[in-house]
């Protein structure tokens, strides 16, 4: 199937509606290719990380914590947002909140890749991490975070995802990721040992 350029459409027209520590909210105003009009909600988001940490037997680390939007707690990878008052890259933000949210540090974290959480109206790309070598210090947790490390094997978190027990976008890609990681890494294994 060939490729297509797909016309665009052009913000003639932008209007920031809050500004505050997280978001910032605009609603612009484009012109479609075929000249008709419309208006776009636009959310900017800083960005973030996440990080699947997996110890030497492949238990994965997960942290259960209240979610204010949803009125729920949810079982989530260790993540949080980039800091952007620091020139912190998305391997340094993922060290810091794997360290701050479950107290480990790894040997090795493997960039997994990186996704758009909802690309209809939010600029936030989520950088995602596999960290592996795992060693326990203390949780830094931040002074609004409150959370409790789990630990389960790498089946019961797919049981759990499709159960819909594990709703969190940014963990069910990190987990599909990573399988999809090894089973590449399976398949070049194969190719060269013949």
């Amino acid at each position: 199937m060939k490729n297509i350029e797909l016309p665009h459409e052009k913000a003639y027209e932008s209007n920031v509606i809050y500004d505050g520590k997280i978001i910032k909210v605009r609603v612009d105003k484009v012109v479609f290719p075929d000249g008709k009009k419309s208006v776009r909600e636009v959310c900017e988001h800083v960005g973030g990380v996440g990080v699947l940490p997996v110890d030497d037997e492949g238990y994965v680390y997960l942290v259960r914590q209240f979610r204010y939007p949803y009125g729920e707690e949810l079982y989530e990878i260790p993540a949080g947002k980039l800091d952007l008052s620091d020139t912190e890259t998305p391997l340094d933000c993922g060290i810091r909140e794997l360290k701050e949210e479950t107290g480990f540090s790894a040997d090795k974290i493997e960039h997994l890749g990186k996704i758009y959480p909802s690309p209809g109206f939010l600029t936030e790309i989520l950088y995602l991490f596999k960290a592996t070598g795992l060693h326990m210090g203390d949780s830094e947790t931040e002074d609004d975070e409150f959370l409790a490390l789990t630990k389960f094997s790498a089946e019961e978190v797919r049981d759990m995802i499709l159960r819909g027990e594990i709703r969190d976008a940014k963990t069910i890609a990190a987990m599909y990721m990573s399988q999809l990681q090894n089973k590449q890494g399976d398949d070049n294994d194969k190719d060269t040992c013949g």
